[in-house]
């Protein structure tokens, strides 16, 4: 998801707040957070995981019978149903599916404020380790003073390192960019 555009600059759209609240108040007065969070971790990974859906869901070329006949197949395969099933719905019904990767973002940050946690972004070059997964985490409670909760993202691009985003911070130490950063250095002396 960190491949839109709002969520690459780490703003999140009104839309997909006002939804991803409505969601979450929701889970909570159902008292149905843990399958709430589950079912969207498995339509995140449902768009990371198919071009064809993410052009689905971002194309206005669609009609909003489409992409709701579209989406609601998806779900029905993936066995997505209740409060998530029935939102993703509605979202499609409203031609909202262009912000449902920000909707994503949005209630996992909710979700971690609502855990005393802070939520946070990292796109890596390969996917980490379990280890690795937890000394990240312990480094960056460290650095924020509270526990963190990552959105994982493998972009190959990134060549090694990666790119943190907490708020309004961002720390990248991504090779791509240390050569992007060498190349821009090395024009300017010749």
């Amino acid at each position: 998801m960190a491949d839109s555009s709002s969520s690459a600059t780490g703003q999140i759209s009104g839309v997909a707040e006002r939804y991803a609240s409505a969601l979450f108040e929701l889970a909570v007065s159902e008292k149905k957070i843990a399958a709430v969070e589950n079912d969207l971790n498995r339509v995140g990974d449902l768009l990371k995981g198919s071009d064809d859906l993410m052009r689905l869901v971002k194309s206005p070329v669609f009609t909003a019978d489409d992409q709701a006949a579209a989406i609601g197949a998806v779900l029905a395969k993936a066995k997505i149903t209740g409060l998530v099933g029935n939102f993703i719905r509605v979202v499609a019904g409203n031609r909202r599916l262009f912000a449902v990767p920000d909707m994503l973002i949005a209630f996992q940050q909710k979700l971690a404020e609502h855990r005393g946690e802070v939520s946070g972004q990292v796109t890596v070059a390969q996917k980490l380790t379990a280890d690795q997964s937890k000394q990240l985490k312990t480094t960056l409670k460290g650095i924020v003073g509270k526990d963190v909760s990552l959105d994982m993202t493998v972009d190959p691009s990134l060549l090694g390192g990666m790119i943190v985003k907490i708020g309004s911070r961002q720390i990248d130490t991504s090779i791509k960019t240390k050569l992007s950063s060498l190349k821009l250095a090395l024009k300017e002396v010749g």
